[in-house]
């Protein structure tokens, strides 16, 4: 039986630039919805959303969290994303599943770089979203600043609903602009509400202004309140109010609120505001998916109870009591004791428990319905992105895509014990963090941790040493750089070994020519004089490529061609393993006689950059002795095509977010590989 009618959820996230006061406005949130008893401070490390250790000694949020609040006869599933762009993983799944979004602002910084990249993800998924201006009692609050930021660094259609009355310390109250009435805030500000009341004669000619910009921008969103504007009839609240939800809900409209979550201002008409104007899973309608036998063969499900079971599998959490799945169910229903299906791994399993969250703490519950956000414990094998459904009904939801790590270190544990650890301990962290990478380099013997950033590998290494006691050493990896013949050679592998009773004999002559970058190692056979069978020319090939490994420097070389013109064996003495050991020698000289250059591994980077950072950017690849091949511009965006080699790499996940004040973002993938300047060269073996 439903508890909670469809049209009454909101599954909405709150995202934020770092340190925009997003958490302190979910702590509010809670608060004034009767969550929490008492208001926890992020600065304190006390935020009741921020749970995690990392996240409380250094006042930031590192993993999104749930919770479940009821406002005005409406349940609202909210997550809390984290603000720093090498956690934007947490984001990204978030956005996912969720029907709304509260964007968070600082009044004094505006729209901020992670706003942006924030913002982006939101219209990649197409996300309604409501805007929330805080810290208006900071010194440079300036709240029309921040909408006209939103205009010009977002392009959003976004328009005032509410306006400050004051900034900074003067910072007193609100105009509504769609009742028009005043909000006056005592010392506790919504701990103790004041009724409305008449908006002051001195502020009447600027409420006016912006109430006409704003019944203006919602008369565009709809025909019929357009025709009564232009006939100059009156417009009443409620019309106003379901043009602003309608505009809302299709993506066009962006309703501005303001206020002080840290002084308790502005937080329960930002609630009413939520209700009011965010969608429902009901309006958000169907969902598209396809058959997981055939791609082609597009599905739908309805958002409704009687359809059959669907959900995305959105995060993985695992504790001492198992894997958690926090699941958001797009149609019908799943109960404790279902046998459901994984579409993606064509999987069945029983679902043991079902949970609601509020951050860490967790309250079992029998089912979850078209609509709800919750967590299924007992599944084994799912995750993120997998789609979990009725066996009887398949479906497949698209993927979620993340960002391939950008940053990698390499890690070594101290003794066995830690080792064994670390092994278990990357499993359970890769599962709950697909931008987390762990690998064995297999020409350094190196274990390579990756992800999106100093911070996220720092979180992780904290993680590694706390929660799974795993004792290690970090460093950086080494880069693996390759060779290549300067000039074709041609030589006489030996293996002569004759003393009495069998012996090894063994000659092949070689001839070995440089190919174009990229060809490749080929092998062949074209004996001229002497004989070799073919059993032996197969093993002198074979001793070539195994020394092939260790060239001049000490690494693979790369591109040639071995041609095997010429031997001689002994019908006694003859083996695989002699013609093996004169190819390996045969190998070792060409390289001696032909000389060998030093390759390094070159990088394809695209940086993306608002327009205002387009010189720092690419300054940051000159700097790096990149090349620019090109650049692409869309909306004011910036997308820079680049080569860079990638011994430049390390660390420049840092040094673009310096130099462009944390606007920039990259992703990087091998390219190929280029000699290595002389320069570079002395630095590294001399």
């Amino acid at each position: 039986m439903r508890e909670h009618a469809l049209d009454s959820i909101r599954n909405i996230g709150i995202m934020a630039h770092i340190d925009a006061g997003k958490t302190t406005t979910s702590e509010r949130i809670l608060f004034f919805t009767g969550k929490i008893r008492k208001e926890g401070e992020v600065h304190d490390g006390a935020a009741t959303m921020d749970w995690m250790v990392q996240e409380q000694e250094r006042g930031i949020t590192i993993t999104s969290a749930a919770t479940t609040v009821f406002w005005k006869g409406a349940m609202i599933n909210v997550i809390d994303t984290p603000g720093h762009v090498d956690f934007t993983v947490e984001v990204e799944r978030s956005l996912r599943v969720l029907d709304g979004a509260v964007a968070v602002f600082c009044a004094k910084g505006g729209v901020e770089p992670q706003s942006e990249t924030v913002w982006r993800q939101a219209e990649r998924y197409g996300v309604p979203r409501i805007a929330f201006v805080n810290k208006m009692d900071v010194e440079g609050a300036n709240f029309l600043r921040v909408v006209d930021m939103m205009h010009s660094h977002l392009k959003a259609n976004a328009h005032p609903i509410e306006l400050p009355i004051g900034s900074a310390k003067e910072f007193r109250g609100l105009i509504d602009l769609v009742s028009m009435k005043a909000i006056m805030f005592n010392e506790d500000g919504d701990r103790d509400p004041q009724p409305p009341i008449d908006i002051p004669d001195d502020l009447k000619e600027y409420a006016d202004k912006y109430r006409s910009e704003l019944v203006e921008a919602v008369c565009d969103l709809d025909d019929d309140l357009m025709e009564k504007y232009l006939m100059e009839e009156p417009i009443s609240e409620q019309e106003i109010k379901a043009a602003i939800r309608k505009g809302v809900i299709a993506n066009k409209f962006v309703p501005v609120l303001c206020g002080t979550a840290f002084r308790n201002r502005g937080i329960l008409k930002l609630l009413d505001a939520i209700v009011e104007y965010l969608p429902s899973p009901a309006d958000i309608g169907e969902t598209k998916g396809v058959d997981p036998k055939d791609s082609e063969k597009v599905l739908v499900r309805k958002c409704q109870d009687d359809e059959p079971f669907s959900a995305l599998a959105f995060k993985i959490m695992t504790d001492q009591y198992g894997k958690l799945v926090f699941t958001r169910v797009y149609s019908g229903v799943v109960k404790v004791g279902d046998v459901i299906l994984n579409a993606n791994k064509d999987k069945k399993d029983r679902v043991m428990r079902i949970l609601r969250m509020h951050a860490n703490e967790r309250k079992d519950i029998e089912e979850l319905r078209a609509g709800d956000i919750g967590v299924i414990v007992g599944l084994k094998e799912v995750t993120t992105g997998n789609t979990l459904c009725d066996p009887r009904h398949p479906i497949a939801f698209g993927q979620i895509t993340f960002a391939e790590p950008v940053v990698r270190q390499a890690i070594e544990p101290r003794t066995k014990a830690s080792k064994d650890k670390m092994v278990y301990a990357f499993e359970r962290l890769a599962e709950e963090d697909p931008t987390f990478r762990t690998y064995v380099d297999k020409e350094t013997g190196q274990t390579i941790i990756a992800g999106m950033g100093e911070l996220h590998l720092e979180i992780i290494v904290d993680r590694l040493k706390r929660e799974f006691k795993v004792e290690a050493d970090i460093g950086s990896p080494q880069v693996s750089y390759r060779e290549r013949l300067v000039k074709a050679v041609t030589v006489e592998g030996r293996q002569v070994k004759q003393s009495g009773g069998k012996g090894q004999f063994a000659q092949a002559k070689v001839v070995f020519t440089p190919l174009a970058p990229g060809s490749g190692v080929t092998y062949q056979s074209h004996i001229v004089g002497g004989v070799i069978t073919r059993e032996y020319t197969e093993a002198t090939k074979k001793g070539i490529d195994d020394a092939r490994f260790n060239g001049n420097y000490g690494y693979e070389v790369l591109d040639f061609d071995a041609d095997i013109v010429d031997g001689a064996m002994h019908e006694v003495d003859s083996s695989e393993m002699a013609f093996k050991i004169a190819g390996a020698d045969a190998f070792r000289q060409a390289i001696q006689q032909a000389g060998t250059i030093l390759l390094e591994p070159t990088m394809a980077v695209d940086v993306t950059v608002p327009e205002a950072n387009i010189g720092d950017a690419i300054s940051s690849i000159g700097l790096r002795h990149g090349k620019v091949r090109g650049q692409e511009n869309e909306n004011g965006i910036y997308l820079i095509h680049a080569d860079v080699p990638l011994r430049e790499m390390f660390g420049y996940a840092q040094a673009l977010r310096t130099a462009t004040s944390g606007r920039g973002s990259f992703m990087m993938t091998f390219k190929c590989f280029d000699p290595l300047p002389e320069e570079a060269k002395k630095k590294l073996f001399f």
